[in-house]
């Protein structure tokens, strides 16, 4: 069964690039019966919205398949409108649990707005707006001192995340009923493996115990 809440959906995400990481893949529903199965509709347990880096194959780097994830792809992870509502009918329509930014070391629309921001230039053409939407990461990793590319990039991922959470109110407001989490992920290209670099909600502390419901009926709070 697929998962149905935030955390099982990113912990499925998890176990299938850890597959994918020690060269044990399971290639799950990519079969004959199961491409009929979801012919009439799907039902993804998690959006990815990530670079077009022909290196960052979603299905691949975390062994699912058909009907599994829900993907958005643009240089950059940027999210322009098109990416919002792609996400916001996955998250409300498909009913998908969790939303993922994925990013990359090496990432080159990253190093292509470093280049614009340290010579005040930008690229023609619609290359343009990719840098013009990276460089307030850049401008952002300026303010806390962040040089090396990686720790920019980790920006970049966390900036990302923000970003959808503040331009869409659907989606923050799925996060705040706790019928969906973001994360932003970091892919390492040579290793193959992903690590959390920013989450909402953030995740509990170790060892905290949940806070009680409130009770239905208020007369009960007496």
């Amino acid at each position: 069964m697929p998962p149905t809440t935030p955390e099982q959906a990113l912990a499925e995400l998890y176990a299938g690039n850890h597959r994918f990481v020690t060269g044990a893949p399971r290639h799950p529903n990519q079969d004959a019966g199961h491409r009929a199965a979801v012919a009439d509709g799907q039902h993804p347990f998690a959006v990815i919205v990530g670079c077009s880096d022909s290196r960052l194959a979603a299905e691949i780097i975390f062994d699912r398949g058909l009907g599994d994830l829900f993907v958005v792809r643009t240089a950059g992870h940027t999210a322009g409108p098109e990416v919002l509502g792609s996400v916001e009918y996955a998250v409300t329509v498909l009913g998908t649990p969790l939303v993922v930014v994925l990013g990359h070391d090496s990432c080159g629309a990253v190093q292509a707005a470093r280049e614009a921001v340290r010579t005040g230039t930008s690229p023609s053409g619609h290359l343009g707006a990719v840098v013009d939407a990276v460089a307030p990461s850049l401008l952002r990793a300026g303010r806390e001192g962040v040089e090396d590319l990686d720790g920019i990039i980790d920006i970049h991922i966390a900036q990302t995340v923000e970003a959808l959470l503040a331009r869409s109110t659907v989606l923050a407001d799925e996060v705040a009923a706790g019928r969906c989490l973001v994360a932003g992920l970091s892919y390492r290209l040579s290793a193959g493996e992903v690590r959390t670099v920013a989450q909402a909600p953030a995740p509990a502390p170790a060892g905290a115990v949940p806070a009680p419901a409130a009770p239905a009926d208020p007369a009960l709070a007496n």
